[in-house]
């Protein structure tokens, strides 16, 4: 899913800091460390960061089949 733009409890910024959170834990770092570096104190608000899962490249494969089914009907083929 998209990154919510606020914390769901104490309504501070936390999209602002997911691409750098993201990429640092990718590569390798401690969430903890991170989190720390970026100034996320509130567990609230790392939370938000931790339990976030990354699925709209999911979301939009199947919407590109859907799309591909719909123009398979209107030409009259099966899919």
């Amino acid at each position: 899913m998209i990154v919510p733009v606020r914390c769901f409890t104490c309504g501070r910024l936390v999209a602002d800091k997911w691409h750098e959170y993201s990429r640092r834990v990718r590569q390798g770092e401690d969430p903890r460390k991170v989190l720390d570096e970026l100034g996320m104190k509130r567990y609230c608000c790392r939370r938000m960061m931790i339990s976030h899962v990354e699925i709209i490249d999911e979301f939009l494969s199947y919407a590109e089949l859907a799309h591909k089914k719909r123009a398979h009907m209107a030409w009259g083929q099966s899919p």
